[in-house]
């Protein structure tokens, strides 16, 4: 009546072999490391910089733990391993003084961090420590507001460019395109032309409502996005960021980032383990752009400042030297580029090897090859500001690579390489919120988290070890065994824990112990209606199935409306929560009802068993 077959045994047995090998890897820890790095092209990270890593240290007289070269795709780097933080703060101060003779231009960078202690045979078979939050590790926070209005107005003023090449490759003749809020103004010299335009431009901008306008003699086409538009416009505007900020976080090497969306026109951006926030707040905010326009050869060099600028070109300044007048329009973007290496161009200054992709090595092609012997300038936009990097003479059809020269500083050029390479902010945006958690604070939230969860083990076990003595036991067995798989399924899917996440476990063990209240109380009621112990057994788990069951059920169904509907740490919360629920009802009754059975099942004459006090109407009390 009481008894497993064999399989259910070594089913129980496996999951917490599983459980124990997946649990394991969270009580190695986290050993403070250095990874040493080059953003030149000219320098390379080989196993002679791991021997200068090495001697560096040996002359202040700082003993690594372990020195090594590590390769991840085409990026080497060197990791230094120490065994307090003390060593590891007075190593990079060490390493970033005689390895980088120039301070103002160095040739490697030295970066803070933390690698995982977990044994390589663990990791072989993804048997790795669940990820920490902020709160619990320490970082950074930051809170950034998309301009929803910089991101129409960049989206405007790329149909601008697109309305302008569509009309002349469609030989449709106009007065003029002009930007006019979030709104274009395309003027004609007659109706015909502006029916045409209509026709045209709507056949192949799908996204774009029209309506006639006039102004005297001139006939306009008034151009908006339509409502759908704009607000798919922004909503990819901030999509686009949320990318792009990811790959820039990759190239800090911050392990674990996380970077989300936080309502419409909200990002939120945390950094655990990052304590160079000025650093990261410089790379994250910053916006480089990069335009390639051709120069306007109607003004007479030397009369730029002077001579009236016409409406389709515009004025810069060549860095802090001679002035320049550029088309509006755009030849190619920064969207375009593949790669971007920090280089040395032939005069052995530093200067940005780019490389475009398919589409923008054919639009670079077709760009230049009408217009050998013109100039061509390549500008970069940050902080708002537009800089002319350089301004030369095509001399022959260009294709997919070239260089951006007079970067100044190789520190510059390495900067404005990442920036190019994980691409351009589609809009920009601000810092509304900062928040810095040191590691101590998240020490001591670990700390609190994990007390406040043993002390809760310890009084459960304690109150069903006394009221239901034998089967309190065993409910408490299981409860750990719900603890043990909880740890495992948090570790193997990579979870981040964070302080609302260990709240859900000491939740998670309170509801799970529950289903054992459950059990031992319609096992107690059996007996009371004069059952055998045998039978009440049998029949107190299967009937308080049901009940286990749908009230576990409707409290899932409130969980995933939280993972589903929340953000942050509800989301942490929420996750945690889910999953301490599937394992409560695998434990409580599948591990319980095993121990149960192997204690009580195989004794064929069962008298009494130990469940407490039974009590009965009209009788004082039995014990059981």
């Amino acid at each position: 009546m009481n008894r497993y077959p064999l399989w259910k045994y070594i089913l129980i047995v496996v999951t917490l072999l599983l459980g124990a090998l997946y649990t394991v890897p969270n009580y190695f820890g986290e050993s403070p490391a250095l990874q040493v790095t080059t953003g030149k092209t000219a320098v390379k990270v080989t196993s002679a910089t791991t021997d200068q890593v090495a001697q560096a240290l040996k002359k202040e007289g700082i003993a690594p733990d372990r020195i090594s070269l590590e390769e991840a795709g085409s990026h080497t780097s060197v990791r230094v391993r120490f065994s307090t933080t003390d060593a590891q703060f007075k190593a990079k101060l060490a390493l970033e003084r005689d390895m980088n003779r120039d301070q103002t231009d160095p040739d490697y960078i030295v970066t803070v961090n933390l690698v995982k202690n977990t044994p390589a045979w663990m990791q072989a078979v993804r048997a790795l420590p669940m990820n920490l939050g902020l709160d619990l590790r320490g970082g950074v926070h930051f809170l950034m507001q998309v301009d929803a209005k910089g991101v129409l107005e960049n989206k405007i003023k790329g149909l601008q460019s697109s309305a302008r090449g569509i009309l002349r490759d469609k030989n449709v003749r106009h007065a003029g395109i002009e930007r006019i809020g979030n709104s274009l103004e395309i003027r004609f010299r007659d109706a015909e032309t502006r029916s045409r335009a209509r026709d045209v431009l709507s056949g192949q901008l799908a996204e774009l409502a029209f309506a006639d306008s006039a102004d005297g003699a001139d006939l306009k086409l008034v151009v908006t996005l339509k409502p759908d538009a704009l607000k798919r416009t922004v909503e990819e505007g901030v999509k686009q960021n949320i990318v792009t900020l990811s790959k820039r976080i990759n190239e800090l090497g911050v392990s674990e980032p996380i970077v989300q969306q936080q309502g419409a026109e909200r990002i939120v951006i945390q950094l655990p383990g990052v304590q160079d926030v000025a650093r990261a707040k410089d790379i994250i905010g910053r916006t480089a752009t990069l335009e390639m326009r051709m120069v306007d050869e109607s003004i007479t060099p030397g009369t730029e400042t002077s001579a009236a600028v016409p409406l389709n070109s515009e004025l810069f300044l060549v860095g802090t030297g001679a002035p320049v007048v550029l088309y509006k329009e755009v030849i190619l973007t920064g969207e375009y580029i593949s790669s971007a290496t920090a280089t040395l161009d032939q005069n052995q200054q530093p200067a940005v090897s780019l490389d475009l992709n398919g589409d923008g090595g054919r639009k670079m092609r077709e760009a230049t090859r009408e217009r050998i012997g013109k100039r061509m300038a390549i500008l970069l936009k940050e902080k708002g500001k537009y800089t002319v990097a350089s301004v030369a003479t095509v001399q022959s059809e260009l294709g997919s690579s070239f260089q951006i020269s007079n970067m100044g500083t190789g520190e510059r050029a390495s900067e404005l390489a990442l920036l190019l390479r994980s691409g351009a902010l589609s809009a920009p945006m601000e810092f509304v919120e900062e928040r810095v958690i040191g590691p101590q604070l998240g020490a001591e939230n670990i700390a609190k988290g994990l007390f406040s969860t043993v002390y809760g083990f310890a009084a459960i076990a304690f109150f069903m070890i006394v009221y239901y003595q034998m089967f309190g036991f065993f409910s408490v067995l299981a409860l750990a065994c719900n603890l043990l798989f909880l740890l495992a399924l948090l570790s193997m899917l990579q979870a981040t824990l964070t302080l609302p996440g260990i709240a859900a476990i000491a939740l998670a063990l309170g509801m799970a112990i529950d289903a054992n209240v459950l059990i031992n109380e319609r096992i107690r009621e059996e007996l009371r209606n004069g059952a055998t112990p045998q039978a009440a057994i049998a029949a107190g788990f299967d009937r308080a199935w049901a009940t286990i069951l749908d009230s576990n059920v409707t409290t899932l169904i409130v969980g995933l409306a939280l993972l589903v509907f929340g953000s942050g740490a509800v989301r942490g919360f929420a996750v945690v929560h889910c999953l301490g629920i599937l394992t409560s009802m695998f434990s409580a009754v599948f591990v319980s009802r095993g121990v149960v059975n192997l204690w009580y099942g195989r004794k064929k004459k069962l008298g009494k068993i130990a469940i407490g006090t039974v009590w009965t109407p009209g009788v004082t009390s039995i014990r059981k």
